[in-house]
């Protein structure tokens, strides 16, 4: 058995409606002043007032940073720090999305242990304890309220900048499947599919192991169950929630086991061409299942196991990419690197930053450029 070590940090609070107890978790961590993290997009969908109610109805003083986007930058993050450095939090809620998230970690880093954000790029490198946080996602994707890392791109280069630490952990990841009955489509789809390749993922990667396969099979059985659900019926709350719990599954195991090629071959695609996370990761994803099941088909036929156990198991990482690529195709994204007019030509330097991405050093299958341009020219 593979050896690991693992601590489940974020108490989990989960059920529609447990927002309203945002205020009284703060209090019991000894909160007075609060700095809530939260896109644009979360304040007109009214989810930052909900949350903004319940801090003040609970005695707190709350100050708010709004000013980032999809994939925080460094410069959000340092324009997020000099909100905190004004208003000196003692607890951080970040409520949104994987953006919300992020960017309030990035902030906590940054605020708690100075410096600049580039400094806590890789694994254990705060310099100081952290103020407690809380993370209200409002979105059924990343998981990132149940890791100690945030992603935060480079401002300049587009790197993306995977900082963790285990003091960047969430004390409380509160999850309300209401809040995810506001995402547009496109959202639900984008996220959705995001999820789905951290289940799967975090399964097949050279870190994987007894705990971090049992959140994985768990969350791929709740996500791939219900996805295609959510999109036909927003509205159905049971299904959110499955979805919603799934993705915070994925992201524990993502904590111990890691990512792999689809993510290693995704980041570029957003770096050098803008296109969004989950088109980008759920287009690769089927082309790198095919090439890791090669030598390990009995890692994917225990995923399809979980949602289809009276299949037969023999040809298991063909049935996974099918189904994956057909529920990217349900959610309306593409499903060729053609038909987002990448150029061919630009195959070989994709290949090429993908060998530079940390996730690419787990996958079970030792990739270089040349078997990451094959996976690109499969994905053409």
């Amino acid at each position: 058995m593979q050896p690991f070590d693992f601590q489940l940090r974020p108490r989990i609070v989960f059920g529609a409606g447990v927002i309203e107890q945002l205020g009284t978790l703060a209090v019991e961590l000894g909160a007075r002043t609060v700095l809530v993290v939260s896109d644009p997009g979360v304040v007109k969908a009214g989810h930052f007032g909900t949350g903004l109610q319940s801090l003040e109805a609970a005695g707190l003083v709350v100050h708010s940073f709004h000013e980032f986007t999809e994939n925080p930058t460094t410069a959000f993050i340092d324009a997020g720090v000099e909100v905190a450095r004004r208003v000196k939090p003692d607890l951080i809620v970040g409520l949104g999305g994987g953006s919300s998230m992020d960017c309030a970690k990035g902030i906590n880093f940054v605020y708690s242990c100075g410096g600049e954000i580039k400094d806590y790029w890789g694994v254990g490198k705060a310099t100081a304890d952290m103020l407690p946080m809380i993370a209200v996602p409002t979105t059924a994707g990343t998981g990132s309220e149940a890791q100690s890392f945030a992603l935060i791109s480079d401002a300049e280069t587009h790197v993306k900048m995977a900082c963790g630490d285990p003091r960047a952990a969430c004390a409380v990841a509160l999850l309300d499947p209401a809040l995810t009955l506001t995402q547009p489509y496109a959202v639900t789809a984008l996220t959705g599919i995001d999820a789905l390749s951290h289940a799967l993922e975090t399964h097949v990667t050279t870190r994987r192991n007894a705990v971090s396969s049992t959140f994985s099979r768990q969350a791929f059985r709740m996500i791939a169950g219900n996805l295609a659900r959510v999109l036909e019926v927003g509205d159905d709350l049971e299904a959110r929630g499955e979805m919603q719990f799934g993705a915070c599954l994925a992201g524990i195991a993502i904590e111990t086991s890691m990512l792999g090629a689809a993510h290693a071959t995704a980041n570029p695609l957003t770096a050098r061409f803008g296109i969004t996370h989950g088109q980008a990761v759920g287009l690769m994803l089927p082309h790198v299942v095919l090439f890791n099941g090669r030598d390990y088909p009995e890692l994917y036929a225990e995923l399809l196991a979980e949602i289809d156990p009276g299949e037969s198991q023999h040809d298991a990482p063909q049935q996974i990419a099918q189904r994956v690529t057909e529920l990217v195709g349900k959610a309306g994204l593409k499903t060729k690197l053609s038909e987002l007019e990448i150029p061919r030509d630009a195959l070989p330097q994709l290949a090429e930053d993908a060998t530079q991405q940390w996730t690419g050093t787990f996958n079970p299958i030792p990739v270089n450029a040349e078997n990451l341009l094959s996976i690109y020219q499969a994905a053409y």
